[in-house]
């Protein structure tokens, strides 16, 4: 089986770009012990004000400004949900 694209949006937003992507893969991204890669970013003036990604080497966690947290996956759901939550955090 072949990654499967299940989640792609860009777009603008509180004066910013947000990037979601989300993948169904055939082998977890070590250390991540599920079955996603996903990356989801929210930038504004070319700085990132919130991301979440699972990198190969580091697993799921999470960029709020300059802080990098690790981050509790359940799934791809959830993951959009807590995405957004901070992006409207960040953008009060």
């Amino acid at each position: 089986m072949n990654a499967q694209l299940l989640y792609r949006e860009k777009r603008r937003y509180a004066g910013g770009i947000i990037e979601l992507v989300v993948w169904k893969v055939p082998e977890p991204v070590p250390p991540s012990e599920h079955p996603f890669k996903y990356r989801l970013v929210f930038v504004r003036d070319g700085q990132r004000i919130v991301g979440y990604d699972n990198e190969r080497g580091k697993g799921d966690h999470k960029h709020l400004g300059e802080i990098e947290t690790p981050y509790l996956f359940r799934d791809e759901t959830q993951l959009l949900q807590d995405f957004w939550q901070d992006v409207m955090e960040a953008t009060k």
